[in-house]
Order: C-alpha cells, then sequence, then structure tokens
C-alpha cells in the first residue's frame, strides 16, 4: 500500500499524482510563485481599470435601457466601452486561472485591495467625490485583506483522501 503522500490521484478518481498536485497547486507549501502574485496583482488592477474605462465611456454614451436595444449597441460601440470590455475580458481569464490553483476563498480578498485602486482612479481620474465613510470602508476591507492574506491559498483535503482510501 503507497504512503499518503505517494498516494495517486487515480485512486481519488483523477490520474494526477497526489504529490504532482501538491506541487502545482501549492497545497502543501501554501506558497505562492511570482507568477501566481503576478496574476492577482493583474486580477486586482484588472478589475479596477476595466470598471473605470466603462465608467468613463458611460459618461460619454448617457442613458440606457434594456428596452431600448439600439442603445445599448451604440454603447458597445464607444471606445472607452470596448477598452473595458477587453480589459474585463482579460481579467476574467485572469480570474478563471487563479481560481484553477487557488480557492474562491482565497482569490476574492485577496483581490479585494483593487477596492483602493478603483476609489483612487474614481477620485483622480474619474474626479468622483469619495465620503469619509467610503474611504472608512476600504480601510476596513483592507484590514479584513491582512487576515485572509496570511491564510493558506488552497485547503487541503487530506481527510477527504483519507476516508476515500478507507472505502476501498
Amino acid at each position: 500500500m503507497p504512503e499518503p503522500a505517494q498516494q495517486s490521484k487515480e485512486e481519488a478518481g483523477t490520474s494526477v499524482p497526489a504529490s504532482s498536485f501538491a506541487a502545482v497547486t501549492g497545497a502543501a507549501s501554501h506558497r505562492l510563485a511570482p507568477g501566481q502574485y503576478l496574476i492577482l496583482v493583474f486580477i486586482m488592477l484588472g478589475a479596477s481599470v476595466g470598471d473605470a474605462l466603462l465608467s468613463k465611456g458611460m459618461r460619454q454614451v448617457g442613458f440606457v435601457s434594456p428596452a431600448h436595444p439600439a442603445l445599448l449597441l451604440h454603447a458597445l460601440l464607444n471606445p472607452w466601452v470596448a477598452c473595458g470590455i477587453a480589459v474585463l475580458i482579460s481579467f476574467m481569464g485572469s480570474y478563471m486561472t487563479a481560481l484553477s490553483w487557488a480557492d474562491l476563498t482565497f482569490v476574492q480578498p485577496a483581490t479585494a485591495f483593487g477596492n483602493v485602486v478603483t476609489a483612487l482612479i474614481g477620485r483622480f481620474w474619474l474626479h468622483e467625490i469619495i465620503s469619509p465613510m467610503r474611504w472608512l470602508g476600504i480601510a476596513l476591507i483592507v484590514v479584513g485583506v491582512g487576515f485572509v492574506a496570511n491564510g493558506p491559498s488552497k485547503t487541503e483535503h487530506s481527510l477527504l483522501t483519507v476516508s476515500h482510501q478507507d472505502q476501498t
């Protein structure tokens, strides 16, 4: 009988060795590779910049309604909106990539610092007024991100592996 660290994922329903799976996902050490940190930074910046581009474009387009599809099509032709959509599509690809190697409960809060970036873009590029209560809320988010950042990026499922092993 193989040792638990050498148990293959085939026994658990896939063909990836457990040791390889841990190396790829970082489940054993919970450390992220530099490229993974870059993906998280791009997720944070991509969402903020994409949303800001959409906001700038929609200010130029004006009010649209699903009841008037022609206005929605007109909005899609605005260069700021089109660029915002392109950035948000690349954001989504990066987000999906991050979710392939980390838990949602790690990725979402870890990228929540984007709220600060969004507020700064809104304030200095879009010239929005941000109330002290909003700044306080953003500060609380940053503190919460600090708690999440100290936790593991991937949940280990060793109990599931052991219980599945007992069944076979």
